[in-house]
């Protein structure tokens, strides 16, 4: 008997939430691992951020697609700050290098959407069990394209919630400098994608911050040293990071967890953001 994960609230989702988290990496088989394991592996590299276990219960699911040649890794805080009150994040490694088609992406990230309901709660801490009838698609950048359409393919797993994170179907809108291009330039960004969507929908654009502010504080190797080169960024990413985890937090505990109060708060200004917002537009 499946348990019902304990009701705790945590009033503001743009701080910590009440639940401890652990982050975990999960391979995919290796060349020599037999295909019919017991314990089915992955068919990409997962990073899992998830409650740790001290309060039994099954929780919802997030998907998050890492952006265009970034690292699973790079979202770690931010998964965990989702995580803290009371989802699963999985963020699949979809590639280290790729050209300009994702058609790839498209298919392993539905692969590993239909590797879950056999393979994800061998993965999770022991009293920890994944929710699949909640199940939410996210994607950061080009990963936000990947993840739209995914949402449009018939898999077996049902998405109920797509979050678009800065998605773009090319390379912020502003420019680092006259070197590099915007990394999210107008008529394929944010904006084109929030008016395909059906209701209900919300939209938020935050002021004097950019495109990679929601990644870690250190990002690794060349590829994190880039992240602080190519876009326009704020002066810290902590209160961007804690903004994008808490519209997430807020739309999934409204839509997928039946409290329309923690989107409302939001709508209403009646939580303060951690940032500016130049731009928030809902339809509901």
């Amino acid at each position: 008997m499946a348990a019902t994960a304990s009701p705790v609230v945590s009033v503001d989702a743009f701080q910590t939430g009440a639940y401890a988290t652990v982050l975990q990496n999960v391979e995919p088989p290796g060349r020599c691992e037999r295909s019919d394991s017991i314990i089915p592996r992955p068919p990409k590299a997962l990073l899992i951020a998830s409650p740790s276990g001290d309060r039994e219960g099954e929780f919802p699911v997030l998907m998050l697609l890492h952006g265009f040649l970034l690292y699973n890794s790079f979202y770690s805080q931010l998964m965990q700050h989702i995580a803290s009150h009371g989802f699963i994040v999985v963020a699949p490694q979809l590639y280290t290098l790729a050209g300009p088609d994702c058609t790839d992406e498209i298919d392993s990230a539905a692969e590993i959407a239909c590797w879950f309901p056999k393979g994800l709660k061998h993965f999770l801490p022991q009293k920890i069990q994944p929710d699949l009838s909640k199940l939410a698609l996210s994607g950061h950048s080009r990963g936000g394209k990947v993840a739209f359409a995914l949402a449009l393919r018939k898999t077996m797993l049902k998405f109920s919630a797509l979050i678009g994170i800065d998605p773009v179907d090319g390379l912020g809108e502003v420019k680092k400098n006259a070197v590099f291009p915007p990394c999210a330039p107008s008529g394929v960004n944010h904006w084109d994608f929030y008016i395909e969507c059906k209701s209900p929908a919300c939209y938020f654009v935050a002021k004097d911050y950019g495109h990679l502010d929601m990644l870690d504080d250190k990002t690794r190797g060349i590829r994190g040293a880039a992240s602080y080169c190519l876009c326009m960024s704020g002066k810290s990413r902590e209160p961007m990071r804690r903004f994008v985890g808490g519209a997430i937090v807020a739309f999934m505990k409204s839509y997928l967890g039946g409290e329309p109060e923690h989107l409302m708060l939001l709508k209403n200004q009646d939580i303060a953001a951690p940032l500016e917002l130049q731009q928030v537009h809902f339809r509901l």
